[in-house]
């Protein structure tokens, strides 16, 4: 029999596993930005092929969310768990010795696939081996905070990384840390009952390659030697095609399949698929913040690597700590205020990038808007999670919080495409002392694109979000588990 410091000392290392798995996925979301210019000149990426390095492992992880959470209660959340995590590392090694543009891209969709297995299992272990309760609200808190120390740790152990040692070493770092979580895991995490039922894997591939495919025709619509975005070449318009037949088969699939990965009913109702939708818009708006802001801190203002990553640590400080202002004030003023606030300072912020010239500095053009924007992020995280799991049933509750995630992550892979598109078209004929102003201009008109995306997030807002603040009773006196749900693996943080 388990004495009680015995058992307090296994679910410590049981939340010590599920935190550093998150702070492990939640890192290689940013861990990657900064080293994307020595990537760049290493492997000869192109300006729309770099956007691959992050949108490889954007499409599969956000395509894949719903499946991993499903293969997890089908065959057993820490057997799945320990698996993501062997994928991931051997991904990471692999990515980390890349000779070549696909061999990199093709590790990172891999690491996207580990992740996507990772992170909805991690959050269903704190249910399987803590107790309901305080041990479970410290559980779910300490989880939360390794999802908002991520971001920055990511970004300030990318420039060291990349500095002192090689851009290979922000893939490598993973692989010890992968392996020894997972042997631990065996040891300390409990097992959960499996659930009978299917795998819906016609559904995955439909949902996965529709979206892969739209990603991708929209890149590839980026602009050529001649300056004009190739909207009208066949093999853009043959993708785009092929990609809404496979969307609009992943519906039907999912309304026929009687193990559906997506339940339609979940989407009925309107303030939850509003939260999607607002979700989808604030990350297309986001995508490109640090894309766009790494290469051109690097490029045209001559930072370094690690002072690059130091310059993001306003944003990850401000998304912390508005998230946790959000988790607060819901309660007392509802959710609606708060994404219309959220969604109004995302608009704001971005449009305020818009302004970025090549003779613009840190303190007086870019800190403001970095400020600015994390504020609205953190703002919507946890009211944009209160509403998706309002009312939901208990059978779709790990459904509905996936959901949010995977809006987030594939509206970035589909905003870093698109907005890319924008920005390459201006940069395309640039050459020597131009070449700097060009790409401010293409990165200041992609910022005007996500400025309009995320004033369409607001509108979204007004017309659907009409939720009560009485009406969230019992979701909002756990926060931290609104919190946790919602600082799942961040791109944009």
């Amino acid at each position: 029999m388990t004495s009680p410091s015995g058992g307090d000392r296994r679910l410590g290392l049981a939340l010590l596993v599920i935190a550093t798995a998150q702070l492990m996925v939640v890192l290689d979301s940013t861990i990657v930005n900064v080293a994307l210019p020595r990537m760049q000149s290493e492997l000869g990426f192109s300006g729309s092929g770099l956007e691959w390095v992050v949108n490889a492992y954007a499409v599969t992880f956000g395509g894949l969310l719903l499946l991993g959470g499903r293969a997890g209660d089908i065959l057993g959340r820490r057997r799945v768990f320990v698996v993501g995590l062997l994928l991931f590392s051997a991904a990471s090694l692999l990515g980390g010795f890349a000779t070549s543009q696909w061999w990199l891209l093709a590790a990172r969709a891999s690491q996207g696939v580990g992740g996507a297995v990772i992170a909805p299992t991690a959050l269903a272990l704190i249910t399987t081996n803590f107790p309901e309760g305080g041990a479970r609200n410290r559980a779910l808190g300490v989880y939360a905070a390794m999802a908002g120390a991520g971001s920055a740790v990511g970004l300030l152990l990318g420039g060291v990384l990349t500095t002192y040692v090689s851009w290979r070493w922000v893939l490598f770092v993973n692989v010890p840390i992968g392996i020894l979580v997972a042997a631990v895991a065996l040891r300390v995490l409990a097992e959960s009952p499996r659930r009978p039922g299917r795998i819906d894997v016609a559904g995955a591939v439909a949902g996965t390659g529709g979206v892969g495919l739209l990603v991708y025709g929209l890149s590839t619509a980026a602009a050529g030697p001649d300056g004009v975005a190739h909207w009208g070449d066949a093999d853009v318009l043959a993708t785009l095609i092929a990609a809404a037949v496979l969307l609009v088969s992943f519906v039907l699939i999912e309304l026929r399949s009687p193990h559906p990965l997506l339940p339609m009913r979940v989407l009925a109702d309107r303030n939850r698929s509003g939260a999607y939708l607002i979700m989808l818009c604030v990350a297309t708006a986001l995508s490109g913040l640090f894309f766009f802001l790494t290469l051109f801190m690097q490029q045209v203002l001559g930072y370094s690597a690690i002072r690059s990553g130091i310059a993001y640590l306003p944003f990850a400080i401000g998304v912390v700590t508005a998230s946790a202002l959000g988790a607060r004030l819901v309660a007392r003023i509802g959710a609606r205020p708060l994404i219309l606030a959220g969604t109004a300072a995302v608009a704001g912020g971005t449009f305020w990038f818009s302004g970025l010239t090549e003779h613009s500095g840190y303190a007086g053009q870019l800190l403001g808007p970095l400020v600015l924007t994390s504020f609205g992020l953190g703002l919507v995280f946890v009211p944009l999670s209160l509403v998706s799991l309002r009312d939901v049933a208990d059978q779709d509750s790990g459904v509905a919080s996936s959901m949010l995630n995977t809006s987030q992550q594939v509206g970035g892979a589909i905003g870093l495409a698109l907005l890319g598109t924008v920005a390459w078209t201006a940069v395309a004929d640039a050459s020597g002392a131009g070449y700097n102003h060009a790409l401010a201009v293409g990165f200041s008109r992609g910022f005007d694109v996500a400025a309009g995306v995320a004033l369409l997030a607001l509108l979204i807002a007004l017309a659907t979000i009409r939720v009560r603040r009485r009406e969230l009773a019992g979701v909002v006196p756990e926060p931290r588990i609104a919190l946790a749900k919602a600082a799942r693996p961040c791109r944009l943080c």
